[in-house]
């Protein structure tokens, strides 16, 4: 089956239960995950992904999520909402036996920071890694996410990579007490020039000379299609140091199959190499309204049918 008459089919299975209201929300969710039942893999969809059906509420949404047949979820503004928020949000997803996936720890675009090798610049990021140790606790979460900050144009590549190592190093230290892993996530240099982390061969040198089982990689395949390509070669030449997954297709940023990716072969691959983890759906939506959020979870119905 190709895969317009696949999505043609399983829009109709969705029935036309779209009306304002619980009922019918929680009625359209089950006529999607009936097809399939729970996804195969951890495809995790951020809070408000699924505002058209499930509003904003973030616990109308993880229901509607997990009605769906997903299996985690993932904020990267968790830190910044309130704890109250935090534990209600960690209560639902407990029920429904989901996962969590990376939250954002640190990721200023502006300032080169990892980088610099000074003391107050590390003692910032210890800092920051306490307090997003707190909310991991508090939320059940496995990592949290860093990216290193720019590079420095006037000093030596291999002394800004020794400066990081550190940095990182420092951070690990103190995640390891409470096991939760910091993610390190090489961005491409068209949407975010200047950054000193672009590659996963890079962030794998970087994760081995660490030597922690808490600090890892966070592998966007968006990001590395556009810096480096060879995806699942460089999956498996990494796999040690990988601890989660962000995907979007390219062109565009938007749900698998709109784009280059290949993602029904590379999730088949994932597979089959018994990953369990997150895989955080950080992308947007090619179309409008609630046709646009049946359309995504159709997407991943059909990338995830092998």
């Amino acid at each position: 089956m190709d895969r317009r008459t696949f999505v043609a089919s399983g829009l109709a299975a969705a029935g036309a239960a779209v009306s304002i209201g619980t009922s019918s929300v929680s009625a359209e969710a089950t006529a999607i995950s009936s097809k399939g039942g729970k996804f195969k893999l951890g495809y995790a969809p951020t809070l408000g992904q699924f505002r058209n059906h499930a509003g904003k509420d973030p616990i109308d949404n993880i229901k509607f999520m997990s009605d769906a047949g997903f299996t985690a979820m993932f904020d990267n503004g968790m830190m910044g909402k309130p704890v109250e928020l935090q534990k209600k949000i960690a209560a639902e997803m407990a029920k429904r036996d989901m996962q969590l996936g990376p939250f954002v720890l640190y990721a200023d675009f502006k300032v080169e920071s990892m980088v610099t090798g000074k003391k107050e610049d590390v003692d910032m990021l210890v800092n920051k890694t306490r307090k997003g140790i707190e909310v991991a606790k508090r939320t059940n979460c496995k990592s949290m996410l860093m990216v290193p900050g720019r590079y420095n144009q006037r000093m030596a590549w291999e002394y800004q990579t020794a400066n990081v190592v550190d940095a990182l190093k420092a951070c690990a230290q103190v995640c390891e007490e409470s096991g939760v892993v910091i993610v390190i996530e090489p961005l491409n240099k068209h949407n975010h020039p200047g950054l000193f982390l672009k590659g996963i061969p890079q962030s794998y040198q970087i994760c081995k000379a660490v030597n922690s089982p808490c600090c890892k990689i966070v592998d966007d395949i968006y990001h590395q299609q556009i810096t480096e390509g060879n995806l699942i070669p460089n999956i498996d030449a990494a796999w040690s140091e990988i601890a989660a997954f962000h995907v979007g297709d390219n062109p565009g940023r938007k749900e698998p199959t709109t784009g280059e990716i290949n993602y029904r072969n590379i999730f088949k691959h994932l597979y089959k190499k018994k990953y369990e983890g997150v895989i955080c759906m950080e992308h947007g939506v090619s179309k409008k309204g609630i046709e646009g959020e049946k359309a995504l979870i159709e997407a991943y119905r059909w990338c995830d049918d092998f």
